[in-house]
């Protein structure tokens, strides 16, 4: 992509409304813009990247094979009367009226939903176990929006829902999600911590949300300090192997880390006190078992072996999509900007021609460009005619994880600059070499999974 022709609304200055580092770089980097109150537009980088995170979790919910479907954003309030949420929910639903009359609602989950679904067309035990999920936009009228996407009232987030004939059933769904997650949250670049937590207005004693440690997450949490040494890396997973996936649950849940909520100050303490930590956290997901509240509510039956009606036992896990846009941006930044992981890059590598209109030094630029597009990588080209300085800023703040710097000087001894936007190191390659250390990088990553 070459920059001339992208649309990029980068800001020199910060917006007075952007109080965290994720607001800032998002609104800075052209990649939001705020519609109302907690609703924004995703503009094209951001959206670029949102797509990438929404591919993600896709490819590791088929993996861990649970079914894609989708659900409408607006939904019925006699389901939600259903199952008694209606009225509980409180202020934060948003409340529609059709023009005939019928009580609507902009969904803020699904529960309802797809337990309506479920009943409609599954009847027998021997249809089970089933996950259906979606990645849908939801509401949620939040009194105070604030933090750009990270407390926003319209936000995209993936929700999934188990149904199963027995309990044992249904917690091994519930961990096959925690592993799923794991999976899913290492390959975006992120540490996040599953932490015992409060099922809130889902419901449920059993549950566990995903945070990320930064200093503007709006939780406080409490762990010890030996579960920021666990990764879990590429391993080979059988998704039906109960006791693998109990294994991974009990390794990443048996060191104490638990919301504010849920924080038991006596097993806390019982923490060798150089491993006690005290930190904020940015919740990315969570998951819930909650057995038969919703199907014995609704009328969500099987047929069991026996013959007999049996509630079905269910769950419902969910990832903020676009909540995660600004949890790695508070976990990767500096002072300069967003320091994207390479698994969710917009770009995989930007190319700064020092001067456009110089024969050489154009023609390097596009032999590079193509180069790298043939690699099945997207570079993204400054081909502008602007100052050198503000061509970096630009690179800086968009934060591709690399760069390479085209220049008449550097041709004349037959080289370009390797720049890492992490480490911003450089070392000078020939252009061959250049691309093919971008080449190495991605296919590595690519190979490793994370």
């Amino acid at each position: 992509m070459r920059l001339s022709r992208y649309f990029l609304p980068v800001l020199k200055e910060t917006p007075s409304e952007a109080q965290i580092v994720s607001h800032r770089y998002m609104l800075r980097a052209g990649m939001i813009k705020q519609s109302s109150a907690g609703i924004y537009s995703w503009l094209p980088l951001g959206f670029k990247v949102l797509r990438k995170l929404e591919n993600i979790v896709h490819e590791e919910q088929v993996r861990a094979g649970h079914v894609p479907m989708l659900m409408p954003t607006l939904q019925s309030a006699d389901l939600w009367r259903e199952s008694g949420r209606y009225d509980d929910y409180g202020e934060e639903m948003l409340r529609i009226t059709d023009r005939h009359g019928r009580d609507m609602l902009y969904g803020p989950t699904n529960e309802e939903m797809i337990t309506d679904v479920f009943r409609s067309n599954v009847s027998s035990y021997k249809d089970l176990p089933l996950t259906l999920y979606h990645i849908q936009w939801k509401f949620r009228d939040e009194v105070r929006p604030r933090f750009g996407v990270m407390r926003g009232r319209e936000f995209l987030m993936k929700d999934g829902y188990t149904f199963d004939l027995t309990k044992d059933d249904a917690l091994h769904a519930y961990n096959r999600h925690l592993v799923s997650y794991l999976r899913t949250y290492e390959r975006m670049g992120l540490q996040a911590i599953p932490m015992r937590a409060d099922g809130g207005p889902i419901g449920g004693d059993y549950t566990h949300e995903f945070l990320v440690l930064a200093e503007t997450g709006e939780s406080e949490v409490f762990y010890d300090s030996a579960v920021t040494d666990l990764k879990f890396g590429d391993r080979d997973i059988d998704f039906d192997d109960k006791a693998q996936c109990q294994g991974i649950l009990e390794e990443f849940t048996s060191k104490y880390a638990r919301t504010d909520e849920t924080h038991d100050e006596a097993l806390f303490n019982a923490v060798p006190e150089e491993r006690r930590r005290t930190a904020r956290g940015i919740e990315v997901g969570q998951i819930f078992y909650f057995g038969t509240k919703y199907s014995e509510a609704m009328g969500a039956t099987v047929q069991g072996p026996d013959g007999k009606p049996v509630p079905v036992e269910m769950g419902s896990h969910g990832i903020g999509v676009s909540r995660l846009l600004g949890a790695i941006i508070e976990a990767s930044h500096d002072d300069k900007g967003i320091i994207w992981p390479e698994g969710v890059t917009p770009f995989h590598v930007g190319i700064v021609n020092l001067k456009q209109g110089d024969e050489e030094a154009d023609a390097a630029c596009e032999a590079i460009e193509k180069s790298i597009e043939a690699l099945g990588l997207e570079p993204l080209y400054d081909d502008r005619k602007e100052r050198a300085g503000g061509k970096f800023a630009t690179m800086d703040l968009i934060g591709l994880p690399w760069r390479i710097t085209v220049g008449p000087r550097g041709l004349k001894n037959g080289v370009v600059e390797l720049t890492s936007r992490r480490t911003g190191e450089s070392e000078e390659l020939s252009p061959e070499a250049a691309v093919q250390k971008i080449a190495e990088i991605y296919a590595n990553h690519r190979v490793s999974g994370l």
